[in-house]
């Protein structure tokens, strides 16, 4: 007897139709799985096997056939154990395979015939939407995320045997609703880290700042114990919320990754990302025999800190270039190509050179000349053009680290960052682009113009200091900030000389 059920497969950041076609019949006592299934799947008859006498029903001994369609798609995890096992229970006539038909299925199935959670649960509910089914049955701990596709119903279930039962009496679930409005989605984390409690690094302060209204990328150069991780950590805390479409972007990334917490439902706090400085170019950028998102992915509408940055491989540092430019990641296998969104700010941190002490004046440097060209060296010129912001983090003095009044909190920075955001957003309301620090030449030049005195102070700027296209560029959308934080529709000078001087350390360290 022939039975069919249908689940979904995660291919890049979609989910995709997997027909489960079951077939019983007479034969050699085994199993049989094709369909192109990784050993995850191909072990899944031995979960079946089990699961099904488990759970009190009856696993004869005869030949069973399991094809996954398409078959020239390469299956992956152990999400289709439900659908499977289903679709036997149907295909052996211990349940009706007509209201089998009408649900998508996902779930992993214990030996006791538990229904354990999995990956890419919320792509595959949002893919189910376009199907013609009545809804989507997820394990109980997929619910909430799986609910925020809305416009089908999501059944959490918890074992088999109660699958079973809610085929054979619709009424024995109730569905789960995800309690989310899209248009006022608040973020409902609180972060263990403020700005207040950084002392001294006004200057630095105010360049985190820019770099939170625009969303620029910044490189923060100082000795050891200066407050730079102290700083970069703190900068998701003045970040403006994401919007709905951002965090249901967000979350379905963390779902595939099986990164997202149990129960935990959308995810409303921007990404903050800190690779060590011995990740491999693939876990950044992505990759893989089966391509999956990289640490640029992860980081998508969030912040990707680069700590101790002249340790990195140099591959790895230049394989960041691509993302920083496009703010996506395109992976070509022989066959099939895919595109992760990487629409990220980059905060970078390092010493000035080995021992950390170069220029610092307190403490004496050891290092050769050399050793220091040899270390700022591993930073190439063209990934420093895609930074935005260079700022140089000095030595905190005693009397500031002693001093006892808190600076100015993270939530008064957020609202000057929030405030000029809202501006970018009217300002770019008919295109596709959030920030300032995306803007590309045409807007640049719609959006950009400069008085007589900026532009001779830029040319002044660009004859001393020989900026790069790239690097006028970027001079310009840091200065189009400048104004949208000072609430002005027009670049001023003193918005331009700031974005400058912002853009000289790699010329005084590098030059």
């Amino acid at each position: 007897m022939l039975a069919k059920s249908y689940s979904y497969g995660i291919n890049g950041l979609d989910g995709y139709l997997v027909t489960i076609e079951v077939d019983v019949s007479n034969g050699l006592p085994q199993t049989i799985i094709v369909g192109l299934p990784d050993n995850a799947i191909k072990e899944s008859k031995e979960r079946l096997r089990a699961a099904v006498r488990n759970s009190g029903y009856e696993f004869p001994s005869r030949r069973t056939t399991i094809n996954l369609s398409p078959a020239d798609v390469k299956k992956e995890g152990p999400s289709f154990d439900l659908a499977m096992c289903l679709g036997y229970l149907a295909a052996s006539g211990q349940m009706s395979a007509s209201s089998l038909e009408k649900y998508a299925i996902l779930g992993e199935v214990s030996l006791d015939g538990h229904i354990q959670p999995i990956n890419g649960a919320l792509p595959a509910a949002l893919s189910a939407r376009n199907g013609n089914f009545e809804g989507i049955i997820v394990p109980e701990a997929n619910a909430k995320e799986s609910a925020l596709g809305n416009n089908i119903p999501v059944y959490p279930a918890k074992t088999l045997s109660e699958v079973v039962h809610f085929l054979n009496n619709p009424l024995s679930l109730s569905p789960c609703h995800a309690h989310i409005n899209p248009e006022n989605v608040i973020e409902t984390g609180t972060y263990d880290v403020d700005f207040n409690e950084v002392k001294g690094q006004s200057h630095v302060k105010r360049g985190l700042e820019i770099a939170a209204a625009g969303n620029h990328n910044v490189l923060m150069i100082g000795p050891p114990g200066s407050g730079k991780s102290m700083l970069a950590k703190r900068i998701p805390t003045i970040l403006p919320n994401m919007n709905f479409e951002e965090c249901l972007e967000t979350t379905k990334i963390h779902s595939i990754m099986g990164i997202l917490r149990q129960n935990q439902g959308i995810i409303t706090a921007r990404p903050f990302r800190s690779p060590h400085h011995t990740t491999s170019s693939v876990a950044i950028v992505g990759g893989g025999s089966y391509p999956k998102p990289g640490e640029v992915t992860l980081s998508h509408n969030g912040v990707l800190f680069l700590d101790e940055l002249p340790e990195f491989n140099r591959n790895v540092l230049e394989s960041l270039r691509q993302p920083l430019e496009d703010h996506c990641v395109t992976v070509s296998r022989a066959s099939k190509s895919l595109q992760f969104p990487a629409r990220f700010m980059l905060i970078c941190a390092m010493n000035p050179c080995l021992c950390g002490w170069y220029s610092d004046p307190q403490k004496k440097c050891h290092c050769a000349p050399q050793q220091i060209q040899r270390y700022l060296s591993k930073i190439s010129g063209p990934l420093l053009d895609r930074i935005d912001l260079h700022l140089e983090v000095p030595a905190v003095s005693h009397s500031a680290l002693l001093s006892t009044p808190l600076s100015e909190s993270s939530a008064e920075i957020k609202k000057r960052t929030v405030a000029a955001r809202q501006i970018q957003q009217e300002r770019f309301k008919n295109s596709s682009i959030p920030c300032n620090a995306y803007m590309n030449h045409k807007q640049i030049r719609t959006f950009c113009p400069l008085s007589d005195e900026s532009k001779q102070l830029l040319r002044a700027a660009i004859e001393e200091l020989g900026f790069s296209a790239r690097a006028y560029n970027r001079v310009l959308k840091v200065s189009r900030t400048i104004a949208d934080l000072a609430q002005e529709e027009n670049i001023l000078p003193e918005h331009m000389a700031e974005a400058i001087q912002y853009r000289s350390l790699d010329r005084n360290w590098w030059g």
